[in-house]
């Protein structure tokens, strides 16, 4: 009979590894409403481009001094309505690194730490996180007030779709040196025409979550 002891094995743990199987996710919220009234226009969901935003998200963790969301884009040519009053949405532009509005007419800049952004307590970002959570929201706020933009009709009674601040597309733009204009399109959505006019103000809340997926989940 072996009298020789049990040697029990010793457990160990493993080395910690990196997780090398997260991912980022990134979505987009836009509410346009009229601040004084609290008629809600728009409540949806908005398209990321993705291309972009991986590309703008590289330039600013890396410190290049661009990247970041610097304007709202509006535009008058994301809708086709017919002669019924049918409309027909066309497809937000988020495939090419060279995409644009379909047709750009006017834009604002949001970042309050450009000299450039004329009314950085209405327009403006601001990031919320709460600790602990794997997310964080950009909340992008934008107002486009009475006397703007220049040019714009009397009373919010347009005939047609086809007037010049009659918005059916958003997006934003991050920062170029370049000059305005010519930063990245990173998001874009296509709404129903809302006509912005002198009897009333226009409001929007733009929001972008970034989330950390954690083991793929």
């Amino acid at each position: 009979m072996n009298s020789q002891p049990i040697q029990q094995e010793k457990e160990t743990m493993p080395e910690p590894r990196p997780n090398e199987n997260g991912s980022i996710a990134v979505r987009g919220h836009i509410k346009i409403f009229d601040p004084e009234t609290k008629e809600v226009f728009i409540d949806k969901p908005n398209a990321i481009h993705y291309e972009n935003f991986s590309l703008a998200l590289a330039r600013g963790v890396s410190h290049q001094g661009f990247g970041f969301i610097s304007e709202m884009a509006f535009g008058n040519g994301g809708t086709r309505v017919g002669d019924t009053g049918i409309i027909t949405y066309l497809t937000p532009n988020t495939v090419g690194s060279s995409e644009n509005l379909y047709n750009q007419t006017y834009y604002k800049v949001v970042d309050s730490r450009l000299s450039s952004d004329l009314d950085s307590a209405r327009n403006f970002m601001e990031v919320r996180h709460v600790a602990g959570a794997y997310y964080s929201d950009i909340l992008i706020s934008c107002l486009l007030d009475f006397g703007e933009p220049q040019g714009q009709q009397a009373f919010d009674n347009a005939t047609n779709s086809d007037g010049t601040f009659v918005f059916d597309e958003l997006g934003l733009r991050s920062y170029s040196p370049d000059g305005p204009g010519q930063g990245l399109l990173l998001t874009h959505v296509i709404f129903h025409p809302v006509q912005k006019s002198l009897n009333r103000m226009i409001q929007i809340e733009y929001t972008v979550r970034v989330q950390s997926l954690t083991n793929g989940a």
